[in-house]
Parts: C-alpha cells; sequence; structure tokens
C-alpha cells in the first residue's frame, strides 16, 4: 500500500484517542494533501461533472449499459484500481487517495453506490484474501472496469446478523466444486455485475466466501428492486440453485469468511464516510444558490437570519467530517505502511492493520450518515415547497442519503460495535480503558479538584475535548460497574456510551485540524476553522452531557444518583461560546463564495 506524503513517526493505535491527546504533527488533515492528492481529487471531480451528472437522469431510469460504460472510462481513468497492487493492474496507493476520490465521485450517489460497491467492497475481497490465481484472473479486469464487481452478504432473514445466513455450500462427490444453495438479498450492482463475493455456510456449519461468476450453472439474478433512493443503483436478489462453483474459486479458508466479512466492511465503511461528506457539500452548495435567489418579503432568503443559521451548521458538519474521514484513513495508512508487501504475512498484517480502526470506521459510518440526513433534510427546507418537488435537486438528495443509515451494517450494530469494540479491547488488555476509569472513578469520587490547565494554542477547545473524554469515561465506569460483562446486554447503555465516544472524536478531529491550521498558516488563515470548531464543540458537549446523563439515571437512584449527576455537573461545566456571532461568520463566508471552502 503505497503511501504518497510524508509518513507520522508515531503510529496511533485504534482507539486510543479516549485516553490520550495526540500531538498535532501526528494527525493528516485534508491540509497536507500532496500534489498528487489533489490531482487525482481534480480528476475524480472532472469525470463526476463531465461524464457522471449529464448521465444521472439515465441512470436514474435504470440505464445500465450507461453505467457499464462509466464504470470503464473510470477504470481507465485509474480511479477503481488505487487500492488494487501494480502487479494485478491497480495504481497501489494509500487510503487518503481512495477516500478523495469517494469524497468526490460522490456528487450523485446513484453512481457513487454503483462505483463504491465495485471498487470497494466487491474488489478488496479479492486483493486482501484472494489466491495468487484468483487474483491475477480478476484483479486486472476489475481494475480496468472490464468487469463489476458485487458483494453478496445480506439475506432477507439476516441483513446485518450476516452470521445466521441460510445459504449453502456443499462439496460435489467429485470434489471438483462446491453446490450452493440459497438467495441473497439487496445485493448493489446485481443487475448488472459479472463477479460476486457470495457467503454461504459449507456444510451447513462453517461461514465461508466464494467467488462466483454470473455465468456459473445455477445462478441467477432476481428482479430489480423499486427503491426509495440511490434509484441509479443496481439493487436485486441473488438466487443460487445448486450453483456449481469450481473449488479454486472458495475465497479465503473455509469457516473463515467473517474474517472477511467484517474486514471488507470497515473500509466500506470509511469510504461511506468520504462519501457522505461529498454529498453534503454538494447538497449545500445547492440550498445556498437557492437561498441567494429566492426572495421573500422584499430580500433573499440567505439574509435571514435562521437560513443562515442552518447554512452555518451545514457548512460546518462537512468541515468536522472531512476531519474525521482524513484523520482516520492517514492514522490507517501510517499501519499499513509498515507492513512488508513482501512477506509471506504480508495479508495477514494488513488485515490487522485495517481492524485496528475497525472503531474509528465505525464512527465515520455512523456520524457521516446521520451528519448527510441532516444536510438534505435541512436543504429541504430551505427550497421550502419546492424541495418536495423532483424537478428540484433537494428532492433526489433528501431521498437518496436515507439508505446510508442501513447499508455497511445498520447505524444500531455500528453503534453496539463501538462500544463492544472498545470493551473487548481494555478486557484484553490492548486498551488501558480499565485503569483509565479507575483512575477517573477515583479523581471524581474525591471531590472538586483544581485541575490541569491546558495552555497555548486553542487552550479553551481542547479542554473541552479533555472534558468530553472525562464524561465518557465516567459514564462507562458507572455502567460497567453495575452491569459488568452483562453489559453486552444493554444495548441502550452501550448506544449512549457509543454516542459519547463519536462526538468526542469527532471534537478532537475538529480541533487538532483547527490546531494544525493555526500552527502552520497562522491566526488569519485558520479563523474560520476555529469558528466552525467552536460551533461544533458546543453542540457536541450538549449531545455528550444528554447520553451521559441518559446513563446515569439508568444505572444509579436515591443519593448514589444525586451524587453522579453533581459529578457530571462538574465534568461539564464550561463558558459557552458565542454561537450565534460565530454561526453568522460562517454563514457570511459560504454565501459569498456560493459553497463550503476554507480558502
Amino acid at each position: 500500500m503505497a503511501t504518497t506524503y510524508a509518513i507520522p513517526s508515531t503510529r496511533t493505535s485504534g482507539g486510543s484517542f479516549l485516553l490520550e491527546e495526540p500531538k498535532v504533527d501526528q494527525v493528516f488533515t485534508p491540509e497536507d494533501f500532496t500534489e498528487q492528492h489533489q490531482l487525482i481529487g481534480q480528476t475524480a471531480e472532472e469525470f463526476a461533472i463531465n461524464e457522471i451528472l449529464p448521465n444521472a437522469e439515465k441512470m436514474e431510469h435504470k440505464d445500465f449499459a450507461i453505467t457499464r460504460d462509466l464504470l470503464k472510462k473510470a477504470g481507465d481513468l485509474g480511479l477503481s484500481g488505487v487500492e488494487i497492487p501494480e502487479a494485478y493492474g491497480g495504481l497501489e496507493m494509500d487510503k487518503v487517495t481512495a477516500a478523495v476520490i469517494a469524497d468526490n465521485v460522490a456528487k450523485y450517489a446513484g453512481f457513487a453506490t454503483t462505483w463504491g460497491a465495485h471498487s470497494g467492497i466487491g474488489t478488496l475481497p479479492i486483493v486482501y484474501f484472494g489466491t495468487e490465481e484468483q487474483k491475477k484472473k480478476y484483479l486486472p479486469r476489475l481494475a480496468a472496469g472490464e468487469i463489476v464487481g458485487a458483494y453478496a452478504l445480506s439475506e432477507a432473514s439476516s441483513g446485518s446478523d450476516a452470521l445466521h445466513c441460510r445459504a449453502r455450500a456443499q462439496l460435489s462427490p467429485d470434489g471438483k466444486h462446491y453446490i450452493l444453495n440459497g438467495e441473497k438479498m439487496w445485493i448493489t450492482n446485481a443487475g448488472f455485475a459479472d463477479l460476486f463475493t457470495v457467503f454461504a455456510k459449507v456444510d451447513g456449519e462453517k461461514f465461508s466466501a466464494f467467488l462466483v461468476e454470473r455465468t456459473f450453472p445455477g445462478f441467477s439474478i432476481g428482479a430489480e428492486e423499486h427503491k426509495m433512493g440511490i434509484r441509479g443503483s443496481s439493487t436485486c436478489p441473488l438466487i443460487l440453485n445448486d450453483c456449481k462453483v469450481p473449488v479454486e474459486n472458495l475465497l479465503g479458508e473455509i469457516g473463515k469468511g467473517h474474517v472477511i466479512a467484517f474486514n471488507i466492511l470497515n473500509v466500506g465503511r470509511f469510504k461511506l464516510g468520504a462519501m457522505c461528506v461529498g454529498g453534503a457539500r454538494v447538497s449545500l452548495e445547492n440550498a445556498i444558490a437557492y437561498a441567494k435567489q429566492r426572495k421573500a418579503f422584499s430580500k433573499v432568503i440567505a439574509d435571514f437570519g435562521l437560513v443562515r443559521e442552518k447554512l452555518a451548521n451545514m457548512a460546518t458538519l462537512i468541515y468536522v467530517g472531512e476531519a474525521l474521514v482524513y484523520r482516520t484513513v492517514g492514522m490507517m495508512d501510517v499501519a499499513l505502511n509498515e507492513v512488508d508487501k513482501g512477506s509471506a504475512d504480508a495479508a495477514k498484517e494488513t488485515r490487522k492493520a485495517i481492524e485496528e480502526y475497525a472503531v474509528e470506521c465505525s464512527i465515520l459510518k455512523v456520524w457521516g450518515s446521520e451528519m448527510i440526513d441532516y444536510v438534505v433534510d435541512e436543504t429541504v427546507q430551505i427550497y421550502g415547497g419546492y424541495g418536495f418537488v423532483e424537478e428540484y435537486p433537494a428532492e433526489r438528495a433528501y431521498r437518496d442519503a436515507r439508505i446510508n443509515r442501513i447499508f455497511e451494517g445498520t447505524n444500531e450494530i455500528n453503534r453496539l460495535i463501538i462500544t463492544g469494540f472498545l470493551l473487548k479491547r481494555a478486557m484484553s488488555g490492548q486498551l488501558p480503558l480499565m485503569p483509565a476509569i479507575k483512575k477517573l472513578m477515583d479523581e471524581v469520587l474525591a471531590g472538586p479538584s483544581v485541575g490541569e490547565e491546558l495552555e497555548g494554542a486553542l487552550a479553551e477547545e481542547r479542554k473541552l475535548v479533555a472534558q468530553a473524554k472525562k464524561l465518557g469515561l465516567f459514564a462507562a465506569g458507572a455502567a460497567t460497574q453495575k452491569y459488568m460483562q452483562a453489559i453486552q446486554d444493554q444495548q441502550e447503555v452501550m448506544g449512549a456510551i457509543a454516542d459519547m465516544v463519536i462526538e468526542t472524536y469527532a471534537m478532537e478531529s475538529a480541533v487538532l485540524r483547527a490546531q494544525k491550521m493555526l500552527q502552520q498558516r497562522g491566526e488569519a488563515a485558520a479563523a474560520f476553522a476555529i469558528a466552525m470548531t467552536r460551533v461544533y464543540l458546543s453542540q457536541a458537549m450538549d449531545k455528550i452531557e444528554a447520553a451521559a446523563k441518559k446513563i446515569v439515571a439508568t444505572v444509579a437512584e436515591g443519593d448514589m444518583l444525586r451524587t453522579q449527576l453533581a459529578i457530571l455537573r462538574r465534568l461539564v461545566k464550561h463558558e459557552p461560546f458565542n454561537t450565534i456571532a460565530l454561526r453568522q461568520q460562517i454563514a457570511q463566508k459560504v454565501i459569498e463564495r456560493g459553497k463550503y471552502t476554507l480558502a
């Protein structure tokens, strides 16, 4: 995995953001893009504007010949092969580049879904788990867009609960084929894909993956689903009726399909986060353009305070989303750069490096999908009645965004992954979470203290992040004291802890980005980023406080509840920022520029 930018000297452990204050130079931000990142981003953006958008209406009406042609053009430009090794026809570039492309392709969600399924979850299982023969056979054609990939995990009775699939695989008497039977549901690209990564249980027990070609006997495709959104993508069921799959098309090891499924979904989640940021950016541009020309009460609605507040909130979320996405993929690149690609364990080490950031990838998925839902909803609101009409861009964006909270694992499942994975790492000693919780509990129960005063740039903002971390540790400590190992059964509590973790990571990513801009470019250049950081911190702290109260009220009562609420009040205490003035400042700039920009 070649990395095209300066590597920080220190590798960051997944989930460690809860316990440490990272150094600014350890964090990758969009301001660190190399010329190569910028060029490939420009290529992807021009492809989206000149090729994808003019054909969007045809794809909305299921003209998938256009889609295949566009996938071929994307392949010719190298946009589909950035994560494929050079030896198999790819460009073998870093995860930042993959995220930059996903961000820019997302100008039309229907095609972005198609391209993402093809170049990501449709191709990467072979990159990370394929045999040499499988890689040589399929990867060059996938990279070029000559064949289209798809990923078939979900079933009607087991969506997120993938390990309980009903699809079965049986070795044929002559030992030459696996015979697959079952159905897969909601498979992106199914209507025209050539190659499917299909999960089934060998002998009804061993969850495994297979590379299934469309032309294999016993393989067929059901009817297109009529979807609420992303209508420009193909979604069909797969039908496996004594489907004959050559034994050499087993992907990975028998019984180890879960390793493939979960690692590939981690990559899919960070790309989805990038796509949500890209889609939100387009939606904001449409909202600004409409607000600047729509008049009410003798002036344009862009002059109205409540409309400006919406535009400022949307811009703020895009800024934070960029910080989250590129911080995370930057950490992944550092870890992947340490893998010796020539070693026999290269594939295993690559998987470990990706899995290290499972929590952060789930955060990107949840945060990004809920962020874009807010942005497209407010865009509809700004358009008013026209936002409900198909001729205007707000309506389609609103419908298209809704699926993001469902695929790549529902947001509910991802919240459980975030908390569960952190607790699992804590219990195994990989993450010193429990000692940190004990230390904090001892500290807060000892009564008020002066505490450590932070100094330097953005001291107040960094202090808020530190408070958020303490709140998260305190709430998690109170919950684990009550439930111990049984906390896994308390999904509402697990979800509330996840919400605190998500907001803490977002807050810190925003602050670190602003801090880095301040150090490298000076106060004037960083002023806009600092304004958006402060707006976000204000609303994030409110969410964290609400989640903490929810947990404390669940795990304590009487005097203990009153004591814990008093501790919470101490931990959340801070002077508020003037968010009305800050939002006015943000809105003024994006209205003047007609888009989100830091320049």
